[in-house]
């Protein structure tokens, strides 16, 4: 970690509030599908029941939740790597994950024609790509 009054600071404040930000969102999201895995699928089978992926709502609920709950995990410790050794390497590979995870929900959406549903992951998916840059970036 720089220390506050070096020139990288605010860029490692970036990375490291991304990465924060990044591990929250998907470890909440994950354990919730993890903890109600039921009301979880009972939402996604009628919501896929008009598309081509209604028969394996299932199988993408536990594709995506292993997806969510990786992403936060990698992430999360990403984060730690950048506290302790001001470091991004972890933190980009998670930053991918959740990359991947999220162009997954944006797939689901779309093919269940939720529009606004997709729409809403835009923000966090510009977020991401921002997390990526930032923590592909040298110091």
């Amino acid at each position: 970690m720089p220390t506050p009054d070096s020139p990288h600071f605010a860029f490692w404040l970036i990375q490291a509030f991304v990465s924060l930000f990044l591990t929250i969102l998907f470890l909440q999201s994950g354990m919730d599908k993890v903890m109600d895995w039921r009301g979880n699928l009972g939402y996604l089978e009628p919501h896929f029941a008009k598309s081509p992926l209604a028969a394996v709502a299932p199988l993408m609920l536990l594709v995506l939740t292993v997806l969510e709950v990786s992403a936060g995990v990698v992430t999360g410790v990403g984060f730690l790597e950048l506290l302790v050794l001001g470091k991004a390497q972890i933190a980009f590979w998670g930053t991918g994950l959740c990359a991947l995870a999220l162009t997954a929900l944006f797939f689901g959406q779309r093919m269940a024609k939720d529009y606004a549903g997709a729409a809403i992951l835009v923000p966090y998916f510009l977020l991401t790509v921002v997390g990526l840059w930032v923590t592909s970036r040298p110091r």
